[in-house]
């Protein structure tokens, strides 16, 4: 199916511009009554149509092409074929190796987007491995020294005591479950061949989703909601959403120092629906923000007790999910104090996918 829309974007691409450059061609034929620049004007078509198009194939027909309406149309004599002639056969030979030099050009210049595409990906993977490496151990390490401390000290331990431990041990589980979820969910992106299946999904209900996953882990946390009245339907895959949003709250509940207020605002702007996450917190660094969304970043003033969470694999996520939606994610602080994460969507399903 890929292949079919590719050819089929590239052949009607190559039609349009021939066919625009013909009819300029005839327009300058006759406003400046002599065809000596319709050969330059068919080898401009050409150069376009070989450089914005795949593989050779549409510049050597579109080049052939040229060459017999050249001969047939504005070479005397008129509106017969007529290869005999030298100027003929040269201008013939000059369009295929215009053809052959601007595919291998255009081949060229993607392939090198291609290796600059990947060589981003393998830093970006390199950095969530970075991260993840550094954020697992300190919960790994604090299940297994509660643990030990339960098996080796049972007897002597008080029932406040072990109550703690086992509460340790339940929040980096938790935890670690969520990271677990973020870490399967970009690998489900960035799998070739799988692509986020978008279904119509209601606001209202997507937002009740999410209070509900939310309070589970923040029960005393709470948060305001501010999302239109009339009904709106987003086309999306829910799931993957309400992990960007329940992420975000989870990071304003884990950084965002000082917070009294955690809200969450949905508008809608031409045909897209705007998320706003904000609260009004300690803000973050400009430093911070910088790499905010690339999933890694040095902690210089890493807390006292290796506090585990950190916020970039969860942000690296929410980014990796509103891009394969087609979207823009972004994050700024706030004049009045805390910050904003916003993030847009298309509220209509586009006819390619």
């Amino acid at each position: 199916m890929k292949k079919y829309w590719s050819f089929l974007k590239n052949g009607v691409f190559s039609i349009v511009v021939w066919l625009a450059f013909f009819v300029i061609s005839v327009v300058v034929e006759n406003w400046l009554e002599t065809n000596t620049m319709v050969p330059a004007i068919f080898a401009l078509a050409v150069f376009l149509i070989s450089l914005y198009t795949d593989g050779y194939i549409y510049g050597i027909l579109v080049s052939l092409l040229s060459v017999l309406v050249l001969n047939y149309a504005f070479t005397f004599p008129f509106l017969k074929f007529n290869f005999s002639i030298p100027e003929n056969l040269i201008s013939a030979i000059i369009m295929l190796i215009i053809t052959i030099l601007s595919s291998a050009l255009a081949t060229k210049i993607k392939n090198q987007e291609k290796m600059k595409a990947e060589t981003y990906k393998e830093t970006m993977r390199a950095n969530l491995l970075r991260a993840v490496s550094h954020d697992l151990r300190t919960p790994l390490t604090t299940i297994y020294g509660c643990s030990c401390a339960i098996e080796e000290k049972l007897d002597s331990l008080s029932k406040e005591q072990l109550q703690q431990l086992i509460q340790g041990i339940k929040e980096d589980s938790q935890w670690l479950i969520g990271m677990v979820e973020n870490l399967l969910s970009v690998t489900r992106i960035d799998t070739d061949g799988v692509k986020i299946v978008k279904t119509p999904t209601v606001l209202e209900e997507l937002i009740d989703i999410v209070l509900m996953r939310f309070k589970k882990r923040y029960p005393g946390q709470k948060i305001f909601v501010d999302i239109p009245e009339e009904f709106i339907s987003i086309p999306m895959d829910a799931v993957l959403i309400e992990q960007v949003i329940v992420n975000i709250l989870e990071n304003a509940v884990q950084h965002a120092t000082g917070m009294t207020k955690l809200e969450i605002k949905v508008f809608t702007r031409g045909n897209q629906a705007v998320f706003e996450i904000r609260d009004d917190g300690c803000g973050i660094d400009k430093e911070r923000m910088e790499n905010i969304f690339t999933g890694y970043f040095e902690m210089k003033e890493a807390p006292v007790d290796h506090q585990k969470r950190s916020m970039g694999i969860g942000l690296s996520v929410c980014s990796t999910i509103i891009r394969a939606h087609g979207g823009r994610i972004s994050v700024e602080n706030r004049k009045e104090g805390g910050c904003v994460f916003r993030f847009m969507l298309d509220m209509e399903e586009e006819e390619s996918e």
